[in-house]
């Protein structure tokens, strides 16, 4: 809500023509996503896999295989923890394809070193309001990130939470001092480095005789290298989503202040 109010202007802008070809290409992609469900049971069937051998399997099993009080997180991050890295996989893809579309409002940003995104600053409750929040959220990022264990959480929420407060910091000092701050060339590599930390833990894997992603010979106790492995790639993810996020709100706030520029 709070980028969305930097970010919008007071104005509504005159639609100059219609991306005919964008909403083309739209709804083939929805027919075929719709296409796609067609293989799928129906919603809330009990006789879908989920609800009867699959679930059951997982909840007698992980208590003594993986060892951890979250069961949420010993599915996620390891029986379906190849699934979990497409995942991780696709926020990368999707920054990378912002990137590519939004690289000329990257250069215009770069050309204007004043050109931040600053119009909270005739807003003075959010700004007082955000400047407590940002140390309490980078606070609870660290918690979330590294308490999915034991409770709800894990590198995909820690990594939003992280970002947002980065936007935050972007909102109130504006975007070049954030980019000072935090380097788009620091973060792409960041975003990169996170997905090869996920999948670096899957190819020690298989360095030490067992598949891709079994944690259990990280260590001499199959429970414990679960535990590492868990922790390993739980960082990846958080490191990659933080990122990803971030580079996204650099991109979009770049494109707009061009925008604003131009006219």
């Amino acid at each position: 809500m709070l980028t969305a109010l930097t970010v919008t202007g007071r104005y509504e802008q005159t639609a100059h023509r219609r991306p005919r070809a964008a909403f083309f290409l739209v709804l083939v992609t929805g027919a075929l996503l719709i296409l796609g469900t067609l293989d799928m049971p129906p919603f809330g069937s009990p006789d879908a896999p989920a609800h009867t051998h699959v679930a059951a399997r997982y909840i007698q099993a992980s208590p003594t295989e993986i060892g951890i009080p979250n069961m949420v997180t010993s599915v996620l991050a390891d029986y379906r923890a190849f699934d979990t890295l497409g995942e991780v996989v696709v926020v990368f893809t999707a920054v990378v394809g912002v990137l590519i579309l939004l690289t000329s409002g990257e250069q215009r940003q770069q050309s204007s070193p004043a050109n931040a995104v600053e119009t909270m600053r005739s807003h003075m409750i959010l700004r007082v309001v955000s400047k407590m929040l940002i140390p309490l959220m980078l606070l609870f990022a660290l918690y979330v990130q590294f308490h999915g264990e034991y409770g709800p959480g894990g590198g995909f929420q820690a990594g939003v939470i992280f970002a947002a407060a980065i936007i935050l910091y972007a909102m109130l000092f504006g975007l070049a001092k954030a980019q000072a701050a935090i380097k788009p060339s620091i973060l792409r590599l960041l975003a990169a480095f996170g997905v090869l930390l996920y999948g670096g833990v899957g190819v020690v894997s298989f360095l030490t005789g067992v598949n891709y992603l079994d944690y259990s010979r990280l260590a001499a106790d199959p429970v414990a290298g679960r535990h590492i492995g868990i922790l390993v790639i739980e960082l990846g993810v958080g490191i990659t989503v933080a990122a990803a996020m971030i580079l996204i709100f650099y991109a979009f706030a770049g494109y707009a202040t061009g925008r604003a520029e131009a006219e």
